[in-house]
């Protein structure tokens, strides 16, 4: 699978290849500067509280029912599976659009690299906007610094660094997968495929022979410390999961208005 997705992307980039997709204005900027542009982007998108659009779309102030959190999983308890896609996607993409938008403003020091990696001073600026959108679900600029978890949005900023995170992000869904199908446990899931990140970095890394302690160690880092991160924002779960009051995920059959006491997520 891995073989396919690296096939594709190289389609995609010699498609995009001196497209000149750098806005104008930006072209006389060095790379650097031009990512830095997008990081109080990244914050800001990353702050749009999805769930609770949708939840007052639908009626419902999420914040309110349920757990109170404003992620996928509590709207999906609330509205149902169809509700739980929408936001966790909607959720994603904040961190996946700024991410692929400093792919493509870095065209040409991409061109410019060999063996294809990028000066660590680049992936630092690369990484900052990813940090920008996750700290601002987290830490949302209209809802006062409160936020959700930022599982979906840390999904969108690995699938968006590629291929150093892209790569080992595929193997993290599956983790993601096996765990929740296996025990339906939302926050065990996250936890463990957040917890499995670094690790399938060093193994892709090693395999692709990337420099994970040289150019790449901003990279390898930032994979440690937004695992600690998301751990760090289940610790209630975690608390729940060791006394067993950790409720299992169940969706809405359908969209109610009910008066759900409050749970934990």
């Amino acid at each position: 699978m891995l073989g396919w997705v690296l096939a594709e992307a190289d389609k995609l980039d010699q498609l995009t290849r001196g497209a000149h997709l750098v806005p104008e204005f930006m072209k006389d900027m060095e790379p650097g500067q031009r990512l830095s542009l997008l990081i109080p982007v990244a914050y800001l998108l990353g702050s749009i509280p999805f769930g609770m659009v949708v939840g007052r779309w639908k009626g419902i102030d999420v914040t309110q029912k349920g757990s109170g959190n404003i992620g996928a999983t509590n709207v999906g308890r609330l509205l149902g599976r169809k509700f739980f896609y929408i936001v966790f996607f909607l959720d994603m993409f904040k961190g996946l659009l700024p991410m692929a938008a400093a792919y493509f403003f870095l065209e040409e020091a991409r061109e410019a690299a060999s063996p294809g990696v990028l000066p660590a001073k680049l992936y630092v600026s690369w990484l900052a906007i990813g940090f920008a959108a996750i700290g601002g679900h987290m830490f949302s600029a209209f809802l006062k610094l409160k936020g959700g978890k930022g599982i979906a949005t840390s999904l969108g900023v690995m699938l968006g660094l590629w291929p150093f995170f892209t790569l080992p992000a595929i193997p993290v869904l599956v983790v993601w997968i096996v765990v929740f199908v296996s025990m339906r446990y939302v926050s065990l899931a996250s936890m463990v495929a957040a917890v499995s990140f670094p690790i399938w970095l060093v193994i892709i890394g090693n395999w692709r022979e990337w420099p994970l302690l040289d150019e790449l160690l901003p990279l390898s880092v930032f994979a440690v410390v937004i695992a600690i991160l998301i751990v760090i924002k289940h610790r209630g779960n975690i608390r729940r999961l060791v006394e067993g009051r950790e409720p299992h995920y169940h969706p809405a059959k359908k969209h109610h208005h009910s008066d759900q006491s409050p749970q934990p997520e």
